[in-house]
């Protein structure tokens, strides 16, 4: 455990398993809950994004860039609404449980950079920004997609609802870094 990453594997293995047991309730009885937690770290309020893999395929990701709730509670709302509310996907049925993998990432706080180049692929998740028109990409995905920065800020853009080269006319770049684990690499 390092500073950067100050989560025990067996809390991440609490988190990914409130993960499931929130979707599976939530699919099957229309239950929500936050458990009582008298972990600290938990309580801290943080940015979370809860991401669905099927056999390996993007099945869902929804989460706050930003920290508005409690760690806890933000697994739980966002697992919920990666399962139920992506737009790219139709809703996760009970029955695809077992082909789901959980994967969350828990983010620092935004901060703005003055250029695309100080942007590190690999470390950084974006938040582009003009205007009214936003996205954000997690910063697994172009090392999960083998881009280069030009075309993570390219895709960044694209996701902001922009041209894919509004970059080089001016937008605004957020940068955050994330800690990332999944069901694949910590559950049995």
């Amino acid at each position: 455990m390092n500073e950067n990453d100050p989560y025990t594997i067996e809390e991440k293995k609490e988190l990914l398993q409130l993960a499931r047991r929130t979707i599976e309730a939530y699919l099957s009885e229309r239950k929500k809950e936050y458990p009582p937690t008298d972990n600290p770290k938990f309580q801290e309020h943080r940015g979370v994004f809860v991401t669905l893999h099927k056999k390996g395929d993007l099945r869902g990701c929804i989460g706050y860039p930003t920290p508005i709730k409690s760690l806890l509670e933000s697994v739980v709302d966002n697992a919920i609404t990666s399962a139920t509310e992506d737009p790219r996907f139709p809703p996760v049925t009970v029955d695809e449980l077992d082909d789901i993998d959980i994967e969350i990432s828990v983010l620092t706080v935004p901060k703005k950079v003055k250029s695309h180049e100080d942007v590190v692929v690999g470390r950084d998740g974006i938040i582009i920004s003009k205007g009214f028109m936003k996205g954000l990409l997690l910063p697994q995905v172009p090392v999960e997609q083998g881009w280069d920065l030009e075309y993570y800020i390219s895709w960044g853009c694209r996701k902001a609802g922009l041209p894919m080269d509004e970059w080089k006319r001016g937008v605004d770049i957020e940068t955050f870094q994330g800690i990332v684990f999944g069901e694949t690499d910590l559950m049995d």
